[in-house]
């Protein structure tokens, strides 16, 4: 039970480092909350896997000693994984020129000099927007987007 409260504290502490990292600063960012909370985990963890595998067997200090064998990998595999999610390019958010030519269909209709809803697919993603026409667009129809007005407000003829 030592060994699983002890993984369980190094899983804590990387938990509350996603909420607040600056908390943990450790010796001025020469180690990682990364690499100490899996340390720890792994520590906690491999300690009581092998305790359990081995039984009295390997006793407390050498499940001990498997459990500092599982950390080190683990510390490194936290940290490596941390790193590549951090520095993984994404794709910019849209803006309001984008929905500009954007293709949708009408799920609530258009009055005339007033406003109705479109469904547009901006990078694979679907949005309502509101949408206002020259001329009555009714229920389902495919319009296109001339002009955005804003992030919400588009204007659209009939496609």
């Amino acid at each position: 039970m030592v060994f699983l409260g002890i993984g369980a504290f190094g899983v804590l502490i990387a938990m509350l480092a996603m909420f607040g990292e600056s908390l943990f600063d450790i010796a001025d960012g020469f180690v990682s909350i990364e690499a100490v909370s899996g340390f720890i985990g792994g520590l906690g963890f491999g300690a009581a896997a092998a305790h359990e595998l081995f039984g009295p067997s390997v006793g407390a200090f050498g499940a001990l000693g498997i459990g500092i064998i599982v950390a080190v990998p683990a510390s490194f595999l936290a940290v490596r994984l941390v790193s590549r999610t951090q520095d993984m390019p994404t794709d910019a958010t849209p803006t309001a020129s984008d929905f500009v030519g954007a293709k949708g269909v009408v799920v609530s209709q258009i009055p005339a000099g007033g406003y109705g809803e479109v469904r547009v697919r901006i990078g694979g993603q679907p949005l309502k927007l509101y949408a206002r026409a020259s001329k009555p667009i009714g229920l389902g129809a495919a319009v296109v987007v001339t002009d955005a007005l804003s992030e919400t407000n588009v204007v659209v003829t009939e496609e």
